[in-house]
């Protein structure tokens, strides 16, 4: 049986967006607070009335700059959500929350 070598060209590519929002108050976190995607801003400063759904792909959650822990959040269309944590957010602290969607072609 003579060798056959099948050449597959698979192609993955991204989109991104991310949105900001800047506590005006103190954000006391238990387990299911939530703050609502109309609170965040998108790139172009536009406010937000829903976040994207990522269907194939992820979320990333920053805090004051620092990234978040997969498990310690959720995001859905109209809300992200705080898993499992306590404490305390002091106004002036940034939120940024980047949906990354995936997409790969065959």
């Amino acid at each position: 049986m003579a060798l056959s070598l099948i050449n597959i060209n698979v192609n993955v590519s991204g989109n991104s967006a991310r949105f900001f929002n800047v506590l005006d108050a103190p954000l006391v976190i238990t387990d299911g607070t939530t703050v609502a995607a109309t609170d965040f801003l998108d790139d172009t400063g536009t406010a937000v009335t829903a976040f994207p759904i990522i269907a194939n792909g992820y979320y990333n959650l920053y805090i004051n700059g620092v990234l978040q822990e997969g498990d310690a959040y959720t995001v859905s269309a109209t809300e992200l959500t705080f898993n499992g944590v306590d404490g305390t957010l002091s106004a002036g602290t940034p939120l940024i929350l980047e949906a990354v969607e995936l997409l790969t072609v065959i």
